[in-house]
């Protein structure tokens, strides 16, 4: 077959330096039209952001010739240079999770993403991430993970 016809969703999550509050809420909508653009320039489409100061979470389809590491990069180092552009000392986290969607599972995650303030009103990023870590079925160490 000559044609290529991907559907990888995947779920990115990735938080700021030692998961300080260096994102201003005033420059999380701007971030989130920032990353779409990231993603039309560089052939990942972003279907979803959302995030609070902390961290974010994206919804991408992933290329067929791309890893989801590479596309992680590409996304950190253009993000970061831009809210540095905005006067503030950031830097992103190493690391990063990457959860594959379902297609029937797709608009969940959308709202879930699209509403992340709400879901921090109640519950932190790090019990939110290990949360995601183990439904998925991974081995989740906190120490490893949160350093």
């Amino acid at each position: 077959m000559a044609h290529k016809y991907p559907n990888i969703l995947i779920h990115l999550v990735f938080s700021t330096k030692e998961r300080a509050k260096l994102i201003p809420t005033e420059l999380l909508p701007r971030l989130a039209k920032y990353f779409a653009g990231i993603g039309r320039n560089h052939g990942i489409p972003v279907l979803a952001v959302g995030g609070i100061s902390n961290h974010v979470h994206l919804l991408i389809v992933l290329p067929s010739d791309m890893t989801p590491a590479k596309a992680v990069q590409v996304l950190k180092a253009n993000s970061s240079r831009w809210i540095r552009q905005h006067g503030i000392t950031f830097t992103w986290q190493e690391g990063y999770g990457a959860f594959s969607v379902s297609s029937s599972n797709k608009a969940a995650v959308v709202d879930y993403i699209e509403h992340q303030a709400e879901h921090h009103r109640v519950r932190s990023y790090e019990t939110e991430f290990e949360a995601m870590i183990r439904k998925s079925g991974m081995q989740f160490d906190g120490d490893e993970t949160f350093g």
